[in-house]
């Protein structure tokens, strides 16, 4: 049975936040991978276009997410659908770190607005 420790989970930064990867082909999962994001106070991460459908649930905190240029404010048990092809920008604009979990299929690729295409490795 693949049990993911929180000390053996890798953590990555980006855009001034940090993603904490338990599920993924290294640690034992086939079809998906999740992970858990920290997003500082004031961070505005770039818009991106994501290759799979991502499941965002907001754990801690208030976030702006605006999907396909639509912006909505969530909260703390709130989860966002983001189906593939969209284009997703998150932003805190609290002065306390958000918490978040994100599930999504294991090869998810993001493409910023400038042509430049990500394949983060806490998603693969």
């Amino acid at each position: 049975m693949p049990v993911v420790r929180s000390s053996e989970a890798v953590t990555h930064e980006i855009h001034g936040a940090r993603f904490v990867s338990y599920a993924t082909p290294r640690t034992g999962s086939k079809e998906l991978c999740a992970w858990r994001g920290e997003i500082p106070a004031g961070t505005k991460a770039p818009a991106h276009t994501v290759s799979r459908e991502e499941i965002f649930h907001l754990l801690v905190g208030e976030l702006i997410l605006t999907l396909d240029g639509r912006a909505e404010r969530i909260t703390a048990g709130d989860t966002v659908i983001v189906n593939p092809g969209a284009t997703l920008a998150v932003e805190n604009p609290t002065d306390h770190t958000a918490l978040s979990w994100v599930t999504t299929s294991i090869g998810l690729e993001a493409e910023l607005a400038d042509g430049t295409r990500i394949a983060p490795l806490w998603a693969n």
